[in-house]
């Protein structure tokens, strides 16, 4: 689903993004509700930000990336953590681009997002290439999703993945997170 928020930005360049697990829902200008095989997921899109939340029989999760006034926690690179029953990978990256690359890639996302059963995008007045979008799906037995937040006024696309499922392997006595390479995007 595309859609044209009607908003000015509330983040003002990647480096302003910060990452929190379990904040309750947020104002939102346009959401996306998912059912996916048991799970349920809705996409939220918070001005240049965005929140997921997940709900599941055996639990819920939700994970805001936004400017977050206050907030400590910047955007990590990688985060592994358990959170009830699952375990929640989440991986961001930031792209510099040139305005070429970027009008290229921004064309490129927009229209992946669009035509996708579980995707969501808003473009800001004023530019196309101004966006936040997620995009969803389970596979594996697991719920993934990613996202971009673009500022094409510095030429940086943020990128991030996100996976959580149930816990594959049993967890290390006192490891709850660790950090993850950005690589897999």
């Amino acid at each position: 689903m595309l859609t044209t928020l009607n908003t000015s930005y509330t983040d003002t360049c990647a480096a302003d993004l910060a990452w929190t697990l379990g904040r309750e829902p947020l104002p939102a200008l346009a959401t996306l509700d998912l059912e996916l095989a048991g799970s349920k997921l809705q996409l939220r899109l918070l001005g240049a930000s965005h929140q997921v939340l997940l709900e599941e029989a055996r639990g819920s999760c939700s994970e805001t990336v936004a400017c977050i006034p206050g907030s400590s926690t910047p955007l990590p690179l990688g985060v592994a953590k358990r959170v009830g029953e699952w375990e929640y990978e989440f991986a961001a990256r930031v792209e510099l681009l040139s305005p070429s690359q970027f009008a290229a890639r921004a064309q490129e996302l927009l229209a992946l997002v669009a035509d996708h059963p579980g995707g969501l995008a808003g473009v800001f007045p004023g530019s196309p290439h101004a966006f936040t979008a997620l995009l969803a799906h389970r596979h594996e037995g697991q719920v993934h999703w990613r996202t971009w937040h673009a500022y094409p006024q510095d030429g940086q696309l943020v990128a991030t993945r996100t996976k959580v499922g149930a816990r594959v392997t049993a967890a290390q006595p006192g490891r709850r997170e660790a950090c993850l390479s950005p690589s897999g995007f």
